[in-house]
């Protein structure tokens, strides 16, 4: 290991890198460590009036995040950026387009002639509030990731060099401490877009051992597309898919919004859960469908507008107890629910079909929720893997 250059000659952000490596292991987000960092360089005597940090993340709908901290913020302003952003105006020919594109270094005397300088609508931002330098460096994190930071003064004259000696001095340690904690969000990003957030939540808590699991005492909704053989058999690829995320937005969104969790698409169906410790869950629940039945109906509506047939659906619901858990091979796990109410709950979603109506819930779910919301009678039928007739009952929402 090579020893550290006792020659090295100090800079004022010594004591910040110094923090940045010692004194961060607590902190869980990075946008609470880049804030506290531009307050220390402050007080280290270097004149930071606003700095940004932009990274790019692996995300389903953002193609990153930016992290603004102003003179004054003891906190980070967070804004993410759209996947269409490289299109806009606000990215073409702004730095960060520029640092994604290769540049080492930019350096913008924001006190000099504007007509000499770089044409940005950003840089006419900070001119007019009083700024007078800005710097942007590259941010590198591991495999060539290119990511990006920037510090912007109001001192006359701009930054001077020990200014930026000790700015440079700061980009090793905040590029690893940065990386580390960008990489733990994506961790939990992934795996809440994969399992859901509280499956997520379980996994990074370290419920990884196949077999491991809870019971948890929950109301059980399965969905399921009509005629989706059918309609991919027919349709061009990219329209099945397109259809598909249009139909699963339309059922999935109103489940989270209702604190359901949506535990696993299965082709053109879905299995989601309201644990019964979440208050009202079984409320929310159909609160979830009813919701989900209009942006059904406004979907048909719009492609009725193209020409495409309206698409139909099944709905079973029940509440019972589940097994919430790591199951699957010893390589390979699926953490979700089992046992006799999930196979209930897939039973009548079946039956929609035949009896001809779109949700059905069982007696024993509609006994928790009878007095809230009307309910149709449909009578008791015989359940495939069950010995004793179901009662059901209809929701039209």
């Amino acid at each position: 290991m090579t020893a550290p250059d006792q020659n090295r000659p100090t800079t004022l952000s010594d004591g910040v890198v110094d923090w940045l490596t010692n004194g961060t292991s607590g902190e869980r987000f990075v946008d609470n460590i880049f804030a506290e960092m531009c307050i220390r360089l402050q007080q280290a005597g270097i004149p930071l009036k606003r700095s940004t940090m932009h990274v790019r993340i692996q995300h389903p709908q953002w193609l990153g995040a930016a992290f603004m901290w102003l003179d004054g913020m003891r906190e980070a302003k967070i804004s993410r950026v759209d996947f269409d952003v490289l299109e806009r105006s606000e990215f073409i020919g702004s730095p960060v387009s520029e640092m994604l594109d290769g540049a080492s270094e930019l350096r913008e005397n924001l006190e000099g002639d504007p007509s000499l300088g770089r044409r940005h609508a950003v840089y006419d931002e900070m001119r007019a509030k009083g700024l007078t330098d800005y710097v942007a460096w590259p941010l590198h994190h591991t495999l060539g990731k290119r990511h990006l930071v920037t510090f912007a003064t109001d001192r006359p004259g701009g930054f001077d060099d020990a200014h930026l000696v000790a700015l440079k001095n700061v980009l090793p340690v905040l590029a690893l401490v940065s990386e580390i904690r960008v990489k733990n969000r994506l961790a939990r990003t992934l795996l809440e877009t994969y399992v859901g957030s509280h499956a997520g939540e379980l996994i990074l808590a370290g419920a990884t051992r196949r077999g491991t699991g809870t019971t948890v005492r929950a109301a059980i909704m399965i969905c399921d597309l009509r005629d989706f053989t059918k309609i991919s058999d027919n349709w061009p690829r990219d329209d099945v898919i397109d259809l598909l995320n249009d139909y699963f937005d339309a059922m999935s969104e109103p489940i989270a919004r209702h604190g359901g969790e949506i535990l696993k698409f299965i082709g053109d169906g879905l299995l989601a859960i309201f644990p019964l410790s979440g208050p009202g869950a079984c409320a929310n629940l159909l609160r979830a469908v009813t919701e989900a039945r209009q942006a059904m109906a406004a979907l048909n509506e719009r492609n009725n507008g193209t020409g495409r047939a309206p698409l139909n659906y099944g709905i079973g619901v029940h509440v019972g107890d589940v097994m919430y858990g790591n199951i699957g091979s010893s390589s390979r796990l699926d953490f979700t629910v089992i046992g006799p109410a999930v196979n209930m709950a897939s039973r009548l979603e079946a039956l929609t079909k035949q009896l001809g109506r779109p949700v059905l819930l069982s007696r024993a779910f509609a006994e928790l929720v009878e007095r809230e919301f009307e309910l149709e009678h449909v009578g008791k039928y015989e359940v495939r893997g069950f010995s004793d007739p179901i009662e059901l009952f209809a929701f039209h929402g």
